[in-house]
């Protein structure tokens, strides 16, 4: 009953402030800044144009050695799956804090994995050899590893994405692809053994970048899609008589529309739960304009056309199988230090989580949650990133109900809603570009908006809010996102002027907004991001 008395109370404050934008008023305190531009968030709350997953937010552990090194820099230390030190409390912390995280384990090197499930079978590391793919040698995961991950997923709260070795018994073809069957022998044990001791797997997945022309190797879609099939099988059977069965994703790389349009078909209808595809759409961790095109809204709309096209792709194949990012680390060969690891990056990693979840895509997992210059942690010490911090706020602020939203203004500023989550109303994301101007947002329903334009309101009229606005004691929460000293390139960040760390003993800081009468505009500073809870938006979706 509390809820819909507030839901009531929130749509006749709205419509008071529509009606409000027809007469002169006194807006107090709603007067910009000298210089700030003005703009308005046009949310749609009728209905939800997509919906991902509660666990929306994933991030990727890699199978990277110390050794792994670009542009003669080392920077995946000891954050392996092989050797990350699962007893650190600000690793474990940084995992719970989500509640759940779900975690891809994957990368390059994952189709030279050999599981150790025979013990009368050496069982041997990664060796650094030119002369091999990537540059390493086959690799092993012991059990006694495995069971030590395991424990540390359950302790954790951990949602697990198992990336298997898809190159296991091919052959090399005319013109370069490899083909023949996928020897699922070694992976199919490796799955008995998981089950066996009871582990808990949300999904499998079946190679790494070997789709359209591939990284390294490549197979083409048809044989692809006869060993997804077989993959399915495998799952079926070992999982038979559990009440849930896990996921089966592929194929793990880069969007080619023909190759994704065979694959889709010959799996469909329920072969294929997920299709997961790989971004890095800044280019090379080497490329000295990565922060130009991070800040370039013209370049981030680019990446638009990938999601358009593969929903497109999947709406008309008439199948059950969803769309996934299975990585993405904006800038590939490990990224670029104080670029992809600093506050800079959450501009590209936010847009990217806004701009992927309006076309319906479920997961989107990070490269990485540690390791490279593009964890989410540092790889030293595990303290956050600010791009941990980001993922953190929209985990908790943003639910799984997209709304569409326009910003009528400056192309500098970009905008998403969805529903909030665990709340009432809406949660709505801004990201200001431009490191120049402070802008005034006011934040308005797409009818109201529509009904300001037909009957020609001045938008300095709109947005003017009565003082008898404010006496209804609406309020909002917002997060607004810095860096320390306004330094693009730092790793720490601001949250409402309090930098966000981690104390001596491994806790993590508690990420409290501020409240602010919803009758004022939103003021995004120079080179800052926000999330605003708006409890009594009427969104009837959120309903």
């Amino acid at each position: 009953m509390g809820g819909a008395l507030l839901r009531l109370l929130g749509f006749c404050f709205w419509a008071f402030l529509w009606l409000s934008s027809f007469v002169a008023v006194d807006a107090v305190g709603a007067s910009p800044p000298a210089g700030a531009s003005k703009g308005t968030a046009v949310v749609d709350g009728t209905t939800a144009i997509a919906v991902t997953d509660d666990d929306f937010v994933c991030a990727t552990l890699d199978w990277w050695p110390p050794e792994k090194c670009d542009y003669g820099t080392c920077s995946w230390g000891l954050a392996s799956v092989l050797n990350l030190n699962l007893s650190n409390k600000i690793l474990l912390n940084a995992v719970k804090e989500f509640s759940p995280l779900k975690l891809r384990i994957g990368g390059s090197l994952q189709d030279k994995v050999i599981y150790g499930v025979d013990p009368q079978q050496p069982c041997t590391p990664f060796v650094k050899k030119k002369s091999e793919m990537f540059g390493f040698s086959q690799g092993c995961l012991p059990m006694h590893r495995w069971d030590e991950l395991n424990g540390f997923f359950k302790k954790a709260g951990a949602v697990i994405i198992f990336g298997l070795n898809a190159l296991n018994g091919r052959v090399h073809l005319p013109g370069g692809s490899l083909g023949g069957p996928w020897n699922s022998t070694n992976a199919a044990s490796f799955i008995h053994y998981t089950v066996n001791k009871g582990y808990t797997i949300h999904g499998w997945e079946l190679g790494n970048e070997l789709s359209g022309s591939g990284v390294g190797a490549r197979i083409g879609a048809d044989q692809y899609a006869a060993d997804v099939i077989s993959l399915k099988k495998i799952i079926d059977d070992i999982y038979q008589g559990f009440p849930h069965k896990p996921l089966v994703l592929a194929p793990g790389g880069f969007f080619d529309a023909s190759w994704f349009n065979e694959l889709i078909k010959k799996t469909k209808p329920h072969s294929l739960d997920a299709i997961t595809h790989h971004i890095y759409n800044l280019g090379a961790g080497v490329d000295k304009h990565l922060v130009d095109k991070i800040l370039n809204p013209s370049y981030l709309d680019g990446e638009a056309s990938t999601f358009r096209n593969l929903q497109g792709i999947l709406r008309s194949a008439g199948t059950s199988t969803t769309a996934w990012v299975g990585e993405a680390g904006g800038a590939y060969n490990s990224g670029h230090h104080l670029v992809t690891d600093s506050f800079v990056f959450s501009f590209w990693y936010l847009d990217q989580l806004g701009m992927s979840s309006t076309y319906n895509t479920k997961s989107y997992c990070r490269q990485s949650l540690v390791g490279g210059n593009y964890g989410l942690l540092n790889t030293a010490t595990f303290h956050p990133n600010p791009d941990y911090y980001s993922a953190l706020l929209w985990h908790r602020l943003m639910g799984s109900k997209v709304l569409s939203t326009n910003f009528t203004g400056t192309k500098s500023i970009r905008a998403y809603a969805h529903c909030a989550r665990e709340s009432l109303g809406i949660t709505l994301l801004l990201i200001n570009l431009s490191g120049k101007t402070t802008s005034q947002v006011f934040v308005t329903t797409a009818s109201a908006f529509t009904i300001a334009l037909k009957h020609h309101i001045p938008r300095t009229r709109f947005n003017h809010i009565t003082r008898l606005g404010r006496t209804l004691a609406f309020m909002r929460e917002e997060y607004h996102l810095t860096a320390k000293d306004g330094n693009l390139h730092s790793q720490a960040m601001l949250l409402n002027g309090n930098i966000l760390s981690v104390d001596s003993e491994g806790n993590f800081p508690t990420l409290k907004p501020m409240e602010v009468d919803a009758s004022l505009p939103i003021t995004l500073a120079p080179f800052s991001i926000v999330f605003v809870h708006i409890p009594h938006f009427h969104a009837p979706a959120c309903g």
